[in-house]
């Protein structure tokens, strides 16, 4: 008799409220109030790197590449639920809304109101 296996669910991405280069706040986990520079985004995965957050060390032996060794500290990812974009005018976390302009659609400050993409 043949064993029915489940198949793994594939979850397609969500689009992702922030981009590299945008200024974010971590709002959750242990980097909680931290600001920082997206520098990159994993969008299959709906995470981030954000600069000078979720740090973590790792311990190289010396090689021809790096003589000395030593500890390397580099950014993990979180998750992109966790960060909220600054808006550039107001300096101010806020959350994301959708601005028509010129028939192409934007991103816009729910407080302020001022458009958030170039």
């Amino acid at each position: 008799m043949a064993i029915m296996r489940k198949s793994k669910t594939t979850q397609t991405p969500q689009p992702i409220h922030v981009r590299k280069g945008d200024t974010v706040l971590v709002i959750s986990g242990k980097s909680a109030g931290k600001r920082g520079k997206v520098l990159s985004v994993l969008t299959d995965k709906n995470r981030i790197i954000v600069e000078g957050v979720n740090i973590s060390k790792r311990h190289t032996k010396p090689t021809r590449a790096l003589p000395q060794g030593g500890i390397i500290e580099k950014e993990g990812s979180i998750h992109s639920s966790n960060v909220m974009l600054v808006c550039t005018k107001c300096k101010n976390p806020t959350r994301v809304g959708k601005k028509l302009l010129n028939d192409k659609q934007v991103r816009a400050c729910k407080q302020c109101g001022e458009i958030i993409d170039d």
